[in-house]
């Protein structure tokens, strides 16, 4: 994780299909929640080239604007950039495109965690 500096940067590009769609009259448009997943991944692809092993990320939070309709067939590019780190907490803000303009902005946080602290946490909670 020492390798991870602010201001980096990195950009992830996906085609917008029918699973990531949702329908708005007669057309089908890349929804929300699924623009949301996109923030989320582009910021981790960011991260996971700088932990170390044993470490792995969750998401702490996603503050999104969806600023306008991309529909069925076109492509998305999050641009992403590292704009904090507080100990083990990353913070990201995102800008969508498509293909015409700017579609969203986002601010996301990711939290370092231990695999393993994490992974016995929740073998407590599913035996609970």
């Amino acid at each position: 994780m020492d390798s991870l500096k602010v201001g980096m940067k990195h950009a992830l590009e996906w085609e917008v299909t029918e699973k990531l769609c949702t329908t708005r009259g007669d057309y089908k448009v890349f929804s929300t929640p699924s623009m949301t997943l996109f923030v989320e991944i582009a910021s981790q692809e960011l991260a996971a080239p700088h932990l170390t092993p044993g470490q792995g990320q969750v998401g702490l939070s996603v503050n999104i604007r969806h600023l306008a309709p991309t529909p069925i067939g076109k492509k998305v590019r999050a641009e992403t950039e590292l704009t904090g780190i507080d100990r083990r907490k990353l913070t990201f803000k995102v800008k969508v495109f498509d293909d015409v303009e700017q579609v969203s902005e986002a601010e996301h946080e990711r939290f370092v965690i231990d695999v393993n602290k994490y992974i016995e946490r929740l073998r407590k909670k599913i035996s609970a």
